[in-house]
Parts: structure tokens; C-alpha cells; sequence
């Protein structure tokens, strides 16, 4: 087991750019892959990126591709999902997740869950 802690969410302006992190803890992290979920009001929650244990392969929802950003520091045991160009459609809590399978994209494939950051994107 792993613990997550995200951070960095807020209230932003379309256009504007945001950083989140999360924290693991444990001597272990670079045994995860982790990813970043969404979930907006009255919605599903989505995949929205993710990263392979040693950070050399990423991978991106079509709906944030080319505008975030998925990254790593397994000495720190942190995450990061750089977020550009951000739309009112970003709107949602972000959540880390981590697991040692392989990449997936579903969440119900990821066993370790932060407690989500708002991120809120005005028009």
C-alpha cells in the first residue's frame, strides 16, 4: 500500500495553467505506475493520464493531449501533472492513483486512491 496526497488544485481563468502534485509514501514508489483520474460534477470519473514506473513512457487522455503534461521524481516519491491552456471543461476533482500493474486506464485497475484536489476553471 501506498498513500497519496494531491495538491495544487484552485480556481483558474481559461487560458491559465496549473501544476498538481502528489506525494506517496513508502520506500517503494518507483514500483507504481500512477495516474492522474478526473471526476466532474454529475459525471463519470475519467482517465486522464499516466506513467510508467520509470517515467519513459506516458500516456494521455485525447481530451488533454498536447495541453498536460504527466511527470515523475522517483527519488522525491512525487507526481506531477503540469496542466496549460486549461478549459471551463477541465472543471473537476483530480485524483492520484497509483498500482504495479502495468499502465491501465480504467479505475477500477488502480488500488491506491489520494483524496482529490479541485481544480476550477472559469470562463
Amino acid at each position: 500500500q501506498v498513500q497519496l496526497v494531491e495538491s495544487g488544485g484552485g480556481l483558474v481563468q481559461a487560458g491559465d495553467s496549473l501544476r498538481l502534485s502528489c506525494a506517496a509514501s513508502g520506500p517503494t514508489f518507483s514500483s507504481y505506475v500512477m495516474a492522474w483520474f478526473r471526476q466532474a460534477p454529475g459525471r463519470e470519473r475519467e482517465f486522464a493520464a499516466a506513467i510508467s514506473w520509470t517515467g519513459g513512457s506516458t500516456y494521455y487522455a485525447d481530451s488533454v493531449k498536447g495541453r498536460f503534461t504527466i511527470s515523475r521524481d522517483n527519488a522525491k516519491g512525487t507526481v506531477h501533472l503540469q496542466m496549460n491552456n486549461l478549459k471551463p471543461e477541465d472543471t473537476a476533482v483530480y485524483y492520484c492513483a497509483a498500482d504495479r500493474q502495468p499502465p491501465q486506464f480504467e479505475g477500477d485497475d488502480y488500488e491506491n486512491w489520494g483524496q482529490g484536489t479541485q481544480v476550477t476553471v472559469s470562463s
